[in-house]
């Protein structure tokens, strides 16, 4: 077997976050930061549906000693 493959499509280096942002327009790093946003406002709900859950099956079971 071969571990070269001529017509595999070339590996792309990752770019780290300072040259994305260093490369983007201003546009983009505003439409970067509302998407982020969303992103923190879900996270934000799953937590707090999360802990509305434990803090249901604390008061039917107690909860657990730390």
């Amino acid at each position: 077997m071969f571990d070269d493959d001529p017509f595999a499509p070339p590996v792309k280096k990752p770019v780290s976050l300072e040259a994305q942002l260093e490369n983007a327009s201003i546009d983009e790093l505003e439409s970067r930061i509302e998407r982020l946003k969303a992103e923190i406002t879900q996270c934000e709900r799953a937590i707090a549906a999360k802990r509305a859950q434990r803090d249901a099956a604390n008061s039917v079971f107690g909860a657990r000693p730390s």
